[in-house]
């Protein structure tokens, strides 16, 4: 017997007390488990989130919405970046005063442009506390995937409380699933068999996320 026909006799066994008539994948799955692991306040949930975010080596800040623009000044160029993209809907104030390049996201833009890029400053979809996990989806405050996955620094500002849930079936809520989206859980890091890790193959070596209030 082949691994082939072992298999589809195992499938057959599986299904043989179902009905030939029973429209299996026609029906709605149960969504019945627990949407969030307890429950939190909302400082407890930002506190989370910038908890795991660090965990996973991104490197948080936090700060009122007034300056917002100050720190992305400073962050760049502590930085030392001489040239950052920007997506077309981030909200032009983010940006007042850099003093450096502004490269916008072009559909025309190559890899290799991207490559030359220092720095790029985005928005977020959502971002949930209990994976430490930031999304994009897209949006204009974010931009196409690849200007988040090309330059080697991500600046991503993250509103909170707005943007911010517990867990993954509330962020799934707020996502639109005809959009592509990214899940970012810290700067790009892949291991060998020998647990070397390297950081920076699939996406930036470096994450910053700044929580904005107010």
């Amino acid at each position: 017997m082949s691994s082939r026909e072992r298999i589809l006799g195992r499938v057959r066994r599986a299904l043989a007390d179902v009905p030939r008539d029973d429209p299996a994948y026609e029906r709605a799955v149960p969504r019945d488990y627990l949407r969030e692991h307890g429950q939190r306040t909302v400082a407890q949930r930002v506190d989370l989130l910038a908890e795991n975010l660090a965990d996973y080596r991104a490197i948080v800040h936090r700060c009122a919405d007034e300056q917002l623009p100050g720190l992305l000044t400073r962050l760049l160029a502590a930085r030392g970046s001489r040239s950052v993209v920007v997506p077309p809907g981030l909200p032009p104030g983010w940006l007042r005063g850099v003093g450096v390049p502004l490269v916008q996201d072009r559909a025309a833009s190559t890899p290799h442009e991207l490559d030359r890029v220092d720095s790029v400053v985005t928005g977020c979809a959502v971002a949930v506390a209990e994976t430490g996990t930031i999304v994009l989806d897209g949006s204009p405050d974010q931009g196409r995937r690849r200007i988040t996955l090309v330059p080697d620094h991500h600046i991503c500002v993250v509103r909170v409380p707005d943007q911010v849930v517990s867990a993954v079936p509330q962020a799934l809520e707020r996502l639109d699933p005809a959009r592509p989206s990214t899940w970012i859980s810290g700067p790009s890091a892949t291991s060998d068999i020998e647990l070397d890790r390297v950081e920076g193959v699939h996406g930036p070596r470096t994450l910053e996320v700044v929580l904005v209030e107010g």
